[in-house]
């Protein structure tokens, strides 16, 4: 499908490496503006090189992201959301702790419904319609021993989607999640250590393993998802809300 995004504008939370990097490159493409919300006090090298408009700040700081999303929509009216802030932790679930529960649920939760929260704002208030996309993720579908708190964060991901879904329909503004399965980015470094040290496994087994244990053989790419990014940003995918989707290599089945 040839997908024409010019004139819109996409933020993207999350978008200077990985998936998040993938989607920005993948906005540009079809001819979008971009801007980026991360973490770093500035645009590393790759963002640089886009281009893109850059925001640093922390989506669980619900102050700054508002503060924020008001200079992106100031820039240029907000059409397209990708909320793919996130990070993950493990534990054992009796060793879990409340740190890295409340680390988890600030940013995996508060903070992607907060950042939703805020540009559906804007959309409503300027009548426009949009498109709101989540990242959730094949462990929001199940329960993991060692993953509890990540799970349950992609859960809420999955279950906030729904009901924006329904709340933001009468405004014309469709949010939909997507629902990735293990995908080679550079947060899998830190997950196969985390799997390391609590399945006393060698470093980069879990990794392997999990990769070959893919109905379709092999670990996702960013660029595996990236598209659908775009399709449902796009009008093509206008009469398409509340929908969760997995991109997993057949991971889950649904």
């Amino acid at each position: 499908m040839n997908i024409d995004l010019s004139g819109q504008h996409a933020v993207v939370t999350g978008g200077a490496s990985g998936l998040g990097l993938a989607v920005v490159e993948g906005y540009l493409r079809a001819g979008a503006k971009v801007s980026v919300i991360d973490l770093a006090p500035s645009a590393n090298a790759d963002l640089t090189a886009l281009g893109v408009e850059y925001y640093s700040a922390d989506v669980s700081d619900t102050a700054r992201m508002r503060a924020v999303i008001d200079q992106c929509e100031a820039a240029a009216p907000i059409d397209i959301l990708y909320n793919n802030a996130a990070i993950f932790d493990m534990a054992p679930l009796l060793e879990s702790s409340e740190e890295s529960f409340d680390r988890l649920f600030n940013i995996n939760v508060r903070g992607m419904f907060f950042t939703l929260q805020a540009v559906a704002q804007k959309m409503v208030d300027r009548n426009a319609s949009g498109r709101i996309i989540n990242l959730a993720s094949q462990a929001g579908r199940r329960g993991e021993a060692l993953v509890s708190h990540y799970c349950a964060s992609k859960a809420a991901v999955i279950s906030y989607t729904q009901s924006a879904a329904l709340a933001l329909a009468p405004h014309g503004i469709t949010v939909n999640a997507i629902s990735p399965g293990v995908v080679d980015t550079p947060m899998w470094d830190s997950v196969d250590a985390l799997f390391a040290k609590y399945e006393n496994r060698p470093l980069g087994e879990k990794k392997t393993l999990v990769g070959t244990e893919v109905p379709l053989g092999r670990m996702g790419k960013p660029d595996d998802v990236a598209p659908l990014a775009v399709f449902l940003a796009s009008d093509q995918a206008r009469y398409i809300t509340g929908q969760t989707y997995n991109v997993d290599g057949g991971n889950v089945l649904s």
